[in-house]
């Protein structure tokens, strides 16, 4: 595992695209993302009816910024009715997820805009990559998944990673990626599945990290902490033990300074060009 190199501008994760920007998870955040850029691209993955991988951050239509096949709007009361887990793609697709601007984002220009496959999202990335004449990108995984969800929401967390490995082998892309999940039973089975694929602990809470690496039973390649939690005390601690830290989700041009300072191995954000125009 590689050491943090001072003075090394960090990767520069685009967050569900570039969610600031344009509608999140969705083909033309993606590209724009490419565009600006980015090293990575991060992106919610989870299983629909017909055991198809979808991209899309919570496993049912949310109603900020989802609308029914009909074009109206989602009552926030009725939105896990519509459950990505009991719905086949082809229905899936006919909700739009990308006209109605999401209410925190003021600068997201609003389109039309499906829940696209993993496949189509990386077959247009790898596209437009040839076409940009740059790089390929790398792909940051987040497997959406939660134990109250097992069976309701995600079929078993072996199944559910094995629908995501099993797709990520078959685009031929598993060593450009890395796998993130808040839950460790996933990381886990992913651990003994493939050994040699970078995996992330995403952190939300503020235990310490040492009570994190206990219970997840190895060393992860990546930690990605809630920015608000991320402390000089915790950097230093990642990188004695070779840990690359990549914290979500900076966005203010003030926190991206500071981030920044603690010389992470990269940033997520919904806003990459404000983070490429610090670099």
């Amino acid at each position: 595992m590689l050491k943090p190199q001072p003075g090394r501008f960090p990767e520069v994760h685009g967050h569900r695209g570039c969610r600031g920007l344009r509608p999140e998870n969705t083909l033309p955040a993606f590209r724009e993302a490419l565009r600006l850029g980015v090293d990575a691209v991060e992106l919610d993955v989870v299983i629909s009816a017909d055991r198809q991988v979808i991209v899309s951050h919570e496993p049912w239509m949310s109603a900020a910024i989802c609308r029914l096949p009909s074009g109206q709007p989602i009552a926030p009361s009725e939105a896990r009715q519509h459950n990505l887990y009991q719905l086949p793609y082809a229905r899936i697709r006919q909700y739009d997820c990308g006209l109605t601007r999401h209410p925190s984002f003021p600068e997201q220009q609003s389109e039309p805009a499906f829940k696209p496959l993993l496949r189509e999202v990386v077959a247009d990335l790898e596209n437009l990559s040839r076409q940009l004449g740059r790089g390929p990108v790398k792909y940051s995984v987040e497997i959406k998944s939660e134990p109250a969800h097992d069976g309701l929401f995600q079929p078993p967390p072996a199944e559910l990673l094995a629908l995501v490995l099993a797709e990520l082998q078959a685009l031929q892309i598993m060593h450009r990626t890395t796998l993130l999940c808040f839950d460790k039973r996933i990381l886990q089975l992913a651990h003994h599945a493939v050994p040699a694929l970078p995996l992330c602990l995403l952190i939300e809470d503020a235990l310490l990290l040492a009570e994190h690496l206990a219970v997840l039973g190895f060393t992860p390649t990546v930690v990605g902490p809630d920015f608000r939690l991320l402390t000089p005390a915790l950097a230093a601690e990642l990188a004695g033990q070779c840990i690359h830290l990549v914290p979500w989700t900076v966005n203010e041009p003030a926190d991206l300074r500071a981030v920044l300072a603690l010389n992470p191995w990269g940033i997520t954000t919904d806003y990459p060009d404000r983070l490429l125009a610090l670099r």
